[in-house]
């Protein structure tokens, strides 16, 4: 689960902003909290929800996008090494043009807590760091450091596998791949410390940016193609949200899912977009069978959203689902059920989303310090902030002194 994320020079990130999944005290909705499970040392209780508003151009999205900045980096095949990171500076400071984007996690699996920084140009990794608090105790696993002189590795005592391993990892890692994925992925099955912070980012923080939904309508059902016992699942999910689906029949393109090759991100979405979907609607008046491509976009959507939906609710219970525009994609009442059922899962997952829905600041399901503010200053930088920050009280009428400029987060409009 994530504690905390910080991003600084990216996009319209300035100086470092940080997003804080740590509760206020004494605030009351304790469904709305998780209870830590870390090993030896008391962390305050983490937030189940953060909802982000702002106005448009405000930094919201980019925010999102940071997030998923590691889930790109693992994903990316070696092939890409010959094209630029994923990143993008601050562009009003002539003197951040050129230097590294920042980001970093503060997370836990598994019981352990963890810190990973990651300083990177378009050209290179300029620094990559990860640190276990192990019972409360801090413990460098590795640090890589890129300067002048050449780049620097230390390794930490706890670090297991020995100066030879640790030598093989570093010479298999160029400037634009990341140390821990190299690791990871050529590590023996008894040496595990690195797979646990690497399967964090790889499958426990999902993110879906603007308009990536209909690319995951696709993959919902080709996910179903390899676990065809999911169907009933994604089934009752619309219905749930009146949607009839009676049925869903798959005609999947078996080449790409017998293949024996490990597909990349890219390719399984390709090779989603050839399947054939019959989805049969019910009605009063019978059945009818539809093909996918004949389905609303709403519809879609609602299939596309499923599958990051189901997997941080089928993992290991403690998954991050972070949403860009979540109101743009599902019904503002699809979007209330979906947070009912959140708080109410008994799990200990998180869900981050940005929106434009206000009514969602009502004080009877979310607290205070899970509403989120962006702006942008005169330099045009996003500042990041919580409703919290302000002087206010639980219970009072948020949406309204939102709409007040109590918090401020408002578009200046202009007339005449």
């Amino acid at each position: 689960m994530l504690i905390e994320f910080s991003v600084s020079n990216y996009r319209s990130f300035r100086d470092r902003q940080t997003l804080s999944m740590a509760a206020t005290p004494r605030l009351i909705k304790k469904r709305n909290l998780i209870a830590p499970p870390v090993n030896g040392e008391k962390l305050p209780d983490l937030l189940k929800i953060a909802a982000i508003y702002g106005p448009n151009a405000s930094g919201k999205s980019s925010l999102i996008r940071a997030m998923g900045i590691m889930g790109q980096m693992i994903a990316a095949p070696p092939s890409l090494n010959d094209q630029p990171l994923p990143v993008s500076p601050f562009r009003f400071d002539p003197q951040l043009l050129n230097a590294p984007s920042c980001f970093e996690y503060n997370f836990i699996q598994r019981g352990i807590r963890y810190q990973f920084v990651l300083r990177m140009t378009a050209l290179r990794i300029i620094e990559e760091h990860l640190i276990a608090y192990p019972n409360g105790k801090e413990a460098l696993l590795y640090q890589r450091k890129f300067a002048e002189e050449g780049e620097r590795y230390v390794f930490g005592e706890s670090l297991e596998g020995g100066s030879d391993v640790h030598s093989a990892w570093r010479r298999l890692t160029n400037p634009k791949t990341l140390f821990i994925a190299q690791a990871v992925a050529n590590s023996s099955e008894e040496l595990t410390q690195l797979r646990g912070p690497f399967s964090w980012f790889q499958t426990g923080l999902l993110v879906i940016e603007q308009n990536n939904m209909m690319g995951l309508s696709a993959a919902s059902i080709r996910f179903l193609r390899m676990a065809s016992d999911s169907t009933k699942d994604l089934r009752d999910f619309l219905r749930d949200v009146d949607i009839p689906v009676s049925a869903i029949q798959l005609n999947i393109e078996d080449v790409a899912v017998q293949s024996t090759r490990k597909l990349t991100l890219k390719e399984f979405f390709a090779a989603a977009q050839k399947d054939k979907v019959t989805l049969t609607h019910s009605s009063l008046l019978g059945k009818a069978e539809f093909d996918f491509s004949e389905e609303s976009g709403g519809t879609k959507n609602l299939i596309g959203f499923w599958l990051p939906w189901f997997m941080i609710n089928h993992a290991d219970g403690s998954g991050i689902l972070s949403v860009d525009e979540l109101d743009s994609s599902l019904h503002p009442s699809i979007v209330d059920d979906l947070i009912e059922k959140h708080l109410e899962s008994g799990l200990d997952t998180q869900l981050i989303f940005t929106t434009h829905d206000t009514h969602l600041m009502n004080a009877t399901t979310l607290r205070r310090d899970q509403f989120w503010i962006t702006e942008r200053d005169a330099n045009g930088a996003t500042c990041l902030f919580s409703v919290h920050d302000f002087e206010g009280c639980e219970g009072e009428d948020i949406e309204q002194r939102y709409f007040d400029g109590r918090y401020r987060g408002l578009p200046l409009i202009r007339r005449g």
